[in-house]
């Protein structure tokens, strides 16, 4: 089996709640990930409570989709 073409690799932190700071190669800041609308509704995150940031999900479909 050839050796693979690319491993990529990250670090999340989790900052608070359901807030985390992703760095990604090739970005000079990190990524924020957090909660939104029904999202944050469905796991029981109050309004407000934290900023709203795209989740993990998202990005998973804009990169699918990409």
């Amino acid at each position: 089996m050839p050796e693979p073409v690319y491993v990529s690799r990250i670090e999340i932190t989790r900052q608070r709640g359901p807030v985390r700071l992703a760095k990604l190669p090739a970005e000079e800041e990190p990524v924020v990930f957090g909660t939104h609308g029904p999202v944050a509704e469905h796991y029981g995150v109050p309004p407000g409570a934290f900023p709203e940031h795209a989740t993990t999900l998202d990005y998973v479909v804009a990169a699918a989709g990409g």
